[in-house]
């Protein structure tokens, strides 16, 4: 999607003209929405981290060109409820003009739904990945910088066929990132001539799946694919299923790249667990991201690490195109990431900043990618396969 060289001139032209709520009254405040708590707790510290060392960098390079940009964290717990009332103190008594997150699907939409897209306050993701995403009639107010789970789904699907696996069970957790997920693979799978002996759904939080198993197993699959959350009941049914020898091999999403996993079940239980997960895009931008992220002591390549530093980062580039006006963020985030432009890598806000100033275009090339967001705030991006080794993940292929 291109945009007129015009843009960034007419936005910096508009200076502060934004009036009234629209306004950021001279300071840029930006809320962290993250599942500190709930399924994906284990994942949230690297994210977190991720994406305050991104606006810690706009700080100490001098901040925007109307104040240095303030944010705090909200605990969304991945749960439909709790994020919205996240959300509600963020925009509402915080005054965000911006969140990074809520970080789960089912989180973010019912909270963009009630708070955020009435508001007219920008949201970027670096983690929900559900399909009904895509959908949402958001006023062009809801990106992510993750791909969409049609895509994950999908390419995994082709990716375990490429490996010879040519039959599967599926367990998925019935909410809106399991069954998108689920039924993305579904289609993919069965499409390139694989074959699904069971397709099964189940809740969050019951004490044993091992029924759920038996019925799972009775298809005759060696493969069980999990698209769960491994700090949560996808740990449940794998412990059970590796316990009860229900399967030989078992597979899972992003969902279930998580560390506590590792640290529950031990390696030596895990020697046939394969997952699928987001990864930085090779090349300079990934590699100067992993320089400054291990000085801050983040993980470059820990789940949603790239995304999540993506995501905060170019809320402040466009708020710096926007100068202050809320009423233009969308489009300005839009025209800082898509080319034309002068590109930007990971860190180089003063770079940037200036180029702004002097009404120049920019295209900001991302740690997990270049974010070329379509019609719906979605992007492309880049997933690989990891198996358990060294007492972490460790990628083993490229999906396509």
């Amino acid at each position: 999607m291109t945009f007129p060289r015009t843009l960034i001139a007419a936005l910096v032209a508009a200076g502060v003209a934004g009036s009234g709520s629209a306004a950021f009254a001279q300071e840029a405040k930006v809320a962290l929405l993250g599942g500190i708590t709930g399924p994906i707790a284990g994942m949230a510290p690297a994210m977190l981290a991720s994406m305050k060392l991104a606006l810690d960098q706009v700080n100490q390079a001098g901040g925007t060109s109307f104040g240095k940009i303030i944010y705090q964290e909200f605990d969304d717990g991945c749960n439909p409820q709790v994020a919205t009332d996240a959300m509600t103190k963020a925009v509402n008594v915080f005054g965000a003009a911006a969140t990074v997150g809520p970080a789960c699907s089912g989180a973010l939409l019912a909270a963009v739904n009630s708070v955020s897209i009435p508001a007219g306050v920008l949201v970027v993701s670096s983690s929900a990945t559900s399909p009904k995403i895509t959908e949402l009639a958001d006023k062009d107010l809801v990106f992510r910088t993750v791909p969409s789970d049609d895509f994950q789904g999908r390419a995994l699907a082709r990716t375990l066929l490429a490996r010879g696996v040519k039959q599967v069970a599926v367990a998925y957790v019935n909410n809106d990132y399991g069954k998108g997920l689920a039924e993305a693979f579904k289609a993919e799978f069965e499409a390139s001539g694989g074959m699904i002996t069971q397709f099964r759904g189940h809740e969050d939080k019951k004490a044993s799946y091992r029924s759920d198993l038996a019925e799972l197993a009775k298809g005759g699959a060696d493969t069980l694919v999990i698209f769960d959350y491994g700090n949560a009941s996808g740990l449940t049914i794998l412990r059970q299923a590796i316990e009860n020898g229900f399967f030989k091999q078992y597979v899972g999403a992003d969902g279930m790249r998580d560390e506590n996993l590792i640290k529950t079940l031990g390696e030596a239980n895990l020697k046939d667990f394969l997952v699928s997960a987001p990864v930085g895009e090779e090349g300079v931008a990934f590699q100067q991201f992993s320089e400054m992220a291990r000085k801050a002591g983040v993980d470059p390549n820990a789940t949603f690490a790239a995304t999540s530093y993506d995501a905060a980062f170019l809320i402040a580039l466009a708020m710096e195109a926007a100068k202050g006006d809320k009423s233009k963020l969308p489009q300005a985030l839009r025209a800082v990431a898509t080319a034309p432009g002068e590109p930007i890598l990971p860190g180089e806000w003063e770079k940037a900043k200036k180029l702004l100033a002097e009404g120049k275009e920019i295209d900001y090339k991302g740690a997990a990618g270049d974010h070329e967001f379509d019609k719906a705030g979605d992007v492309p991006g880049s997933y690989a396969l990891f198996k358990v080794e060294g007492g972490t993940y460790k990628e083993v292929a490229k999906m396509k």
